[in-house]
């Protein structure tokens, strides 16, 4: 059985930037490091001068090559520049940083500014995964799903979950959760399933979220609660994702969960259709479908005066 990769790598490689404030490694941390204070701060001129200061001191110093590295991939005072930004991840990532070494992992696999190399992106991403760094195990995860395009290798797949869920990835709690639904590689247990969904959509990860509420709303591997599924679907849906949409869009149309209102089920159908869900089943969700505006009541007319009665016609007289 062939297996798709769930989550788009590109994606993930121009998810960089996102990163831009985190937190400076441990053992660099703002409070004490002068290029990591200015980075964080802002001033980036600052943060490129002194990553140089600490590179003539040391030309392995491994955090003040990923951190200019970071300048080029942001464009953070300066042009943005994909191609320098891998080779100073490069260096940086055979220095030992594993953030390093994830970004130019991810950027051989994709073929960012250089030819796709999936044999040299498995090797920077286990280097970032021998230090527990969470994206790297859950990428590593996904591809061992998909496995060249051979069958998936689920045992792999799942150690490398479980190694990326200890390190705090959601994506990685997610991705267990649907193993355990789908029962691909384990023995499928809807308990379990929405145990790794709930761990995962607490921490707001929408498709974990939709498929939680799912459960929740029938009953299945957790207790049924309608109220609170909808509430999910609703934030679900307010962050974007297009399933959540959909699912409102049936909730409103049939009343499940909530009261009947197709203004509201259009309205979310029109959102997910808008990023390209197709659901032939709320196609007649049209203008024409939804309840007419009830005219708006006419105001009463002012009373008018009532006619002066008239005059009587006067007798005729007869002639003499």
């Amino acid at each position: 059985m062939k297996t798709r990769l769930p989550i788009a790598l590109a994606v993930v490689a121009f998810a960089f930037p996102a990163l831009a404030k985190e937190e400076a490694p441990a053992a660099t941390s703002a409070a004490r490091d002068l290029a990591y204070g200015a980075y964080q701060r802002g001033d980036y001129k600052a943060a490129m001068n002194e990553a140089k200061k600490r590179l003539d001191a040391n030309p392995k110093d491994a955090a003040a090559l990923t951190l200019i590295g970071r300048l080029f991939l942001e464009g953070a005072g300066m042009p943005r520049d994909m191609k320098k930004a891998m080779e100073w991840f490069r260096r940086g990532a055979d220095a030992g940083n594993a953030e390093a070494a994830y970004y130019y992992g991810v950027a051989s696999l994709e073929g960012i500014d250089a030819q796709k190399d999936r044999a040299r992106a498995r090797a920077y991403l286990e280097k970032a995964a021998a230090q527990e760094h969470a994206a790297a195990l859950h990428l590593l995860g996904e591809i061992a799903l998909e496995n060249d395009g051979r069958d998936p290798d689920f045992a792999t797949a799942m150690n490398y979950f479980k190694r990326a869920s200890a390190a705090g990835s959601a994506d990685a709690d997610y991705a267990i959760g649907v193993l355990y639904k789908t029962g691909k590689g384990v023995t499928k247990d809807d308990r379990e399933a929405a145990s790794w969904f709930k761990r995962a959509a607490d921490v707001e990860l929408p498709p974990a979220m939709v498929e939680y509420a799912i459960m929740q709303f029938n009953g299945v591997g957790v207790d049924r609660d309608r109220t609170a599924a909808v509430e999910l679907l609703h934030r679900a849906a307010l962050k974007g994702n297009a399933v959540a949409q959909n699912r409102l869009a049936h909730l409103y149309a049939d009343g499940l969960g909530v009261e009947v209102d197709l203004a509201k089920a259009k309205e979310w159908r029109d959102l997910a259709k808008e990023q390209g869900l197709n659901d032939p089943t709320l196609d007649y969700l049209s203008n024409a479908a939804l309840p007419k505006k009830p005219a708006e009541p006419k105001a009463p007319a002012s009373p008018q005066p009532p006619a002066p009665p008239k005059s009587p016609t006067p007798p005729t007289v007869p002639g003499k």
